[in-house]
């Protein structure tokens, strides 16, 4: 179920409110364009910011708006392990085909300390897991031997895995096994990942050339090298320029440009993308052929 190009959608605004007519027109084109799986409240939907009413409606939302064309892989983690159950349970009540967890964040926990977090969740909620490795914004590594202790747990099923080390991750698809799911939480990352065994991506990308990501991994996944490899090459400037500020600003900033959304809004402390960033993003739009 989660393999291929999962996109982890961002959540429009308008007026300072979840604008849901644009979140569902970017879910259809999504589809429509061959990605593999939704994945709303993840980072990129900005979910630090959304209230737990706006956290539940978007997942709602994205749920009856896919009406189970692809799997929808819900965004549930927090840093509190009972908020996290809550909103695990909730992505379960409402028909998510899975959560997807990030590591606690702020309150660094050590390695048994996530490996009871995640635990917790999993056992009390019977919905698929994934859980979300990026020290980058959590600032704690989870490492392989923790993964590979919850990859026992029957519905922790796999890691979108954002350090971008290779190592890390061919650790933990040699401890964990071929039934454990390894995704790529780092664009760039993508074609490597899935060339060591990893399974696909969790994208940013994806929200603004879809076809292009999930033809990438469908290349890999059916054996087709050569033509994966110049694709990735072909989206690597892409994957370089959603990311010149943080993310999700430059992503929002694309889809205004390309008539997706009507506003770039994101919220504080999150702004939108600088004049000289938004010039980055046009550039590698229209070298890509998307303006």
């Amino acid at each position: 179920m989660f393999r291929g190009a999962f996109v982890a959608i961002v959540t429009p605004f308008q007026d300072g409110a979840v604008d849901e007519p644009a979140l569902r027109d970017l879910i259809d084109f999504q589809i429509e364009n061959g990605t593999h799986g939704i994945v709303p409240c993840g980072t990129t939907g900005e979910s630090a910011t959304l209230t737990h009413e706006e956290h539940e409606r978007v997942i709602e939302i994205t749920v009856d708006q896919v009406k189970g064309r692809v799997p929808v892989l819900a965004g549930t983690g927090s840093n509190n392990t009972a908020e996290a159950v809550r909103l695990t349970r909730h992505a379960k009540e409402c028909g998510a085909d899975g959560a997807l967890m990030i590591a606690p964040y702020y309150n660094k926990p050590t390695q048994e300390g996530l490996y009871r977090h995640f635990k917790t969740v999993a056992e009390t909620v019977d919905l698929p897991i994934i859980l979300y490795n990026i020290p980058g914004r959590s600032a704690v590594n989870m490492e392989p031997e923790t993964i590979a202790r919850l990859a026992r747990i029957k519905n922790i099923v796999g890691v979108k895995e954002a350090t971008g080390s290779m190592k890390q991750i061919t650790d933990i698809i040699r401890l964990c096994g071929e039934d454990f799911v390894v995704l790529s939480g780092e664009d760039y990352i993508t074609f490597p990942l899935m060339c060591v065994g990893g399974k696909g991506v969790i994208s940013v990308v994806s929200n603004v050339a879809p076809r292009d990501m999930a033809d990438l991994c469908n290349h890999v996944l059916e054996g087709r090298l050569r033509e994966a490899h110049e694709l990735y090459y072909k989206l690597l400037p892409l994957c370089h320029a959603m990311f010149v500020e943080t993310n999700p600003a430059p992503v929002k900033t694309a889809l205004k440009l390309m008539g997706r959304i009507a506003s770039d809004h994101a919220r504080l402390p999150l702004v939108p993308t600088s004049d000289a960033g938004t010039a980055k993003v046009r550039q590698a739009l229209e070298e890509y052929g998307l303006l």
